[in-house]
């Protein structure tokens, strides 16, 4: 096989790990919005089984206490590696949660929903591994690109036991937060490498500076505004926990980070205005800055659509994860748009 087909297959399954990336966002944002996370309390199996079970009479009497000891042993070796960082506080205070104790009763469609995600992360895995094997056919010319993929390897895994910790304990709050943006560099790295692939070698063409300075600003706000969307949705599974069965009074019950999230969409929005503004006076309608720009601002309004809807009609689980979704197809967008005005940017003088 040649270089040319080996660097064109890098690209084919880069172009699918990230789409895959998006979809496993998805499946996340749905997991965590119907509480399924531990739909499934072993792992790689699901209840020691590789076809997960449809009725409870498929369990061992027993599997209640099992759960719970799998739990508990998850969250000792968290509470060990929080010591061994100089969290001592925050290990005391998961090693005395008593809330693990409590054994959840078994629910098939979120077994299944769990289960679903577990499949999605298996088969973007194996994409992921392809895609790094053929990024090897750059390593003579852009080294960068087989770095990058095998990074993306790493951060997947450690990703993946960051998710068993997020649903497996109820007291370190900004894991959510941490577990979110670890997700969308996870997905920079691959746009990033997937960018450089397709540039390789092509030339840059020239554009104002000021265009790339107001989409770095845009891209930082999009950044914050998903930190603090996190930290909502953190808040949420606290104010739940509390009001369970009263979806109603989750929104009012979450306090200022709430306001805040709304009022940070209105500053995003308008620098994305500005950026719109910019694109479309310095480049073609049919530029791929000019279309990235455009869907960006297209599933910025879907966003804001269903903000609304999470507002006013008490956080229904499809809101919350479209709600993520969306959030990471803006950062996805952005990004790639960024990518491509560096490219254009380093010309007029950015970046010396």
């Amino acid at each position: 096989m040649n270089i040319a087909t080996s660097q064109n297959r890098f690209q084919k399954f880069n172009l699918i790990s990230i789409v895959l990336l998006f979809v496993l966002i998805l499946a996340g944002g749905v997991v965590r919005s119907t509480g399924s996370g531990m739909g499934c309390p072993d792992w790689p199996k699901c209840f020691g089984r590789y076809v997960p079970p449809t009725n409870v009479s498929e369990l061992p009497k027993d599997y209640k206490q099992e759960y719970i000891a799998g739990r508990i042993a998850k969250n000792q070796k968290f509470a060990k590696t929080l010591d061994l960082f100089g969290f001592g506080d925050l290990a005391m205070r998961l090693r005395q949660d008593k809330t693990i104790l409590v054994p959840e009763e078994f629910n098939a469609a979120r077994t299944w929903t769990e289960y679903v995600n577990r499949l999605i992360s298996t088969v973007l895995g194996f994409f992921l591994l392809i895609a790094a094997f053929y990024s090897f056919s750059y390593w003579n010319t852009r080294k960068s690109i087989p770095i990058l993929s095998v990074l993306i390897l790493v951060l997947i895994g450690f990703q993946a036991w960051l998710g068993s910790i997020v649903v497996s304990s109820n007291l370190v709050d900004w894991i959510v937060t941490v577990h979110m943006l670890l997700a969308l560099a996870i997905l920079a790295l691959g746009i990033y490498a997937y960018h450089l692939a397709k540039v390789h070698g092509k030339p840059t063409i020239n554009t104002k500076a000021v265009i790339y300075v107001v989409a770095v600003i845009s891209l930082i706000l999009s950044v914050v505004q998903i930190a603090y969307g996190s930290e909502v949705r953190e808040r949420i599974d606290a104010v739940s926990a509390r009001l369970s069965g009263y979806r109603d009074g989750w929104v009012n019950s979450v306090g200022q980070i709430f306001m805040q999230h709304r009022d940070a969409a209105i500053i995003v929005l308008l620098a994305n205005l500005v950026l719109y503004a910019l694109i479309r006076r310095n480049f073609s309608r049919h530029s791929i800055q000019q279309q990235l720009m455009s869907f960006t601002f297209l599933v910025i309004m879907l966003q804001i659509v269903t903000g609304i809807v999470l507002s006013y009609l008490s956080l229904p689980p499809f809101a919350q994860a479209t709600h993520v979704l969306l959030a990471s197809l803006i950062f996805g967008a952005q990004f790639y748009l960024l990518l491509n005005l560096y490219q254009t940017a380093k010309v007029s003088g950015v970046h010396k």
